[in-house]
């Protein structure tokens, strides 16, 4: 017998190989290693029979390699290495359950849908920013008028909410702006694999 994978795990790995080393800790036997390989490329590092111990040692040696760490686990016997990894990811069947410490919790349904969280996580981290440097030239603009004496008071103190609610503003829909295109995505490419499903099934009976 063999063990039944999370569904979307190839079209996972797939997408997050190119741009990831993807190391695999396993607390089971290593029955599974011919199956894994199928699913994961060649680089990648799986390691069976690991104790909770052995897990947040290898994070720790990865850490003093300077590397980022993203550690997914879904067991209390990935509790130690979800806390020391960088950022720690729990997959959970019912969010409202008890799991451990970490960063997120992910719903077991969403999991093939991983590498999008994390591009828009990347994206989010370049809002951040932007949203500081709109902030400093809103400032740096209010400055110049300030010194020059042309503001009054009153609108001066009018100014400095309207800052703060802009950049909020920004960020905001920047990031919706983003969830929603991601979003649009994955049903357009969910309804493009229905479609060629439809042509297939279409074809096969035509040509029985």
């Amino acid at each position: 017998m063999s063990n039944q994978y999370r569904t979307g795990l190839s079209e996972l790995i797939n997408g997050l190989a190119p741009k990831y080393d993807l190391h695999i800790l396993s607390g089971d036997n290593d029955s599974e290693m011919e199956n894994l390989k199928q699913i994961f490329p060649a680089t990648s590092i799986i390691r069976f029979n690991q104790s909770p111990n052995d897990k947040l040692e290898y994070i720790n040696n990865l850490k003093k390699q300077n590397k980022y760490v993203l550690m997914i686990g879904d067991g209390l016997n990935d509790a130690g290495a979800l806390k020391t990894s960088d950022v720690g990811i729990s997959i959970a069947d019912d969010i409202y359950h008890f799991s451990p410490a970490c960063d997120a919790i992910l719903e077991a349904s969403k999991f093939q849908e991983l590498k999008y969280f994390l591009k828009i996580s990347a994206k989010s981290v370049w809002i951040v920013k932007l949203s500081f440097i709109l902030s400093f030239l809103y400032n740096l603009f209010g400055l110049y008028f300030a010194v020059q004496g042309i503001l009054s008071p009153i609108v001066a103190a009018l100014l400095m909410p309207i800052s703060s609610i802009s950049v909020v503003a920004f960020a905001t829909f920047t990031t919706n702006y983003i969830a929603k295109s991601k979003e649009t995505n994955n049903k357009t490419k969910s309804n493009n694999k229905e479609a060629k499903t439809s042509v297939f099934l279409k074809k096969s009976v035509q040509l029985n």
